[in-house]
């Protein structure tokens, strides 16, 4: 699912170059980037999160506003954002996906007769050897 939404950029004052972004669709989502490029990244990276958030809870995205709508504060300006939202939940989502595995008998025995959560031992040993 790919979403638009207008987000507001202005120019830092303490830092030259940086900008600072507010999505208001999506209230509290602000973040900056050293450059308008990295604001651009910064801004989809935020308002993709807080979407995703959203969706995890069951709830839907929030219907943008049009772009002629919004009205940036003193010194801003207005530019669309493309979020991606599968390919976001993809890499960051909770969402639990099914995995079939294969194990010797004798293990998933002796693991079965101590109620042993496979899926819970397969997660922890993966966070563990990713780092994560």
């Amino acid at each position: 699912m790919k979403l638009i939404y207008p987000a507001c950029f202005y120019p830092c004052e303490e830092t030259k170059g940086a900008y600072t972004v507010e999505v208001p669709d999506l209230p509290g989502c602000v973040t900056q980037g050293d450059s308008l490029a990295d604001a651009i990244l910064m801004a989809t990276d935020a308002a993709s999160g807080w979407v995703l958030d959203e969706l995890e809870d069951g709830k839907a995205a929030p219907a943008p506003s049009k772009m002629s709508d919004v009205a940036p504060k003193e010194g801003g300006f207005v530019n669309l954002i493309v979020l991606d939202m599968d390919g976001y939940a993809a890499k960051y989502g909770n969402k639990a996906v099914r995995k079939n595995l294969t194990i010797p008998a004798w293990l998933n025995a002796r693991a079965e007769a101590r109620n042993i959560n496979f899926s819970q031992v397969l997660q922890e040993a993966l966070e563990e050897r990713i780092g994560s």
